[in-house]
């Protein structure tokens, strides 16, 4: 395997190779604690249920190449994903509606494993200031600007009703954030500039109902 891996900075991957590596980075996990050293595309196919020409294209996207006869180096193809997926570096988020979603979310301590680290809350409820939720505390809204300044805040992440997504999503980019991650079903506009990345729950429920209403009609 090469030992230079293209910076995460340096190079736009395509999304459906984006969103396949963090699978890869998850079964090279479970990997380690067996201790196994070397792996090749086609076990890791056969756990994804990927093709094992495109695991290696993926790959190849960060210039890694396993040896031949012997695959890939567990440890250091683990290390080198979860470093270009900057899942090894810190990201301070503010969450924007602190609902049952978004308390959740907070409440979620192993999105700290990924480099997500969620600093505040902030609500319109005012019975919910001062309050904290797994040592993160909340604020009211109208401290969004101070607190994206004060706690280095890049990312935003909004679980607000579908109405107040827009609104949400202004304030966040008034304030200076420069990624959001909307868990709204409301496709936002942002600023250019501003990375936006949508989660609609609601969508991957129509998908699976849909699956759920065709096999269960077979």
């Amino acid at each position: 395997m090469t030992e230079k891996t293209i910076p995460v900075a340096s190079i736009q991957l395509p999304e459906p190779t984006l969103r396949r590596l963090p699978w890869y980075l998850a079964y090279l996990s479970t990997l380690k604690k067996t201790d196994t050293e070397y792996i090749s595309t086609t076990r890791i196919a056969e756990a994804l249920d990927v093709d094992p020409s495109q695991i290696a294209k993926d790959l190849s996207f960060l210039g890694i190449r396993g040896k031949t006869r012997i695959g890939y180096q567990v440890d250091a193809l683990e290390s080198k994903l979860r470093d270009f997926l900057g899942f090894g570096r810190e990201h301070n988020a503010i969450m924007v509606g602190v609902g049952s979603l978004g308390a959740a979310l907070i409440a979620d301590s192993g999105l700290q494993r990924y480099g997500l680290n969620i600093v505040a809350g902030v609500d319109i409820n005012p019975s919910l200031t001062g309050t904290q939720i797994n040592g993160v505390e909340i604020y009211p809204t109208d401290r969004l600007p101070e607190l994206v300044e004060r706690l280095n805040a890049v990312i935003g992440i909004i679980a607000v009703p579908v109405e107040s997504a827009q609104e949400a999503s202004d304030r966040l980019a008034e304030a200076g954030i420069k990624a959001i991650w909307n868990f709204t079903p409301s496709r936002i506009r942002v600023p250019e500039g501003v990375v936006i990345s949508n989660t609609s729950i609601y969508s991957h429920l129509a998908v699976m109902y849909n699956r759920l209403s065709l096999k269960i009609q077979q």
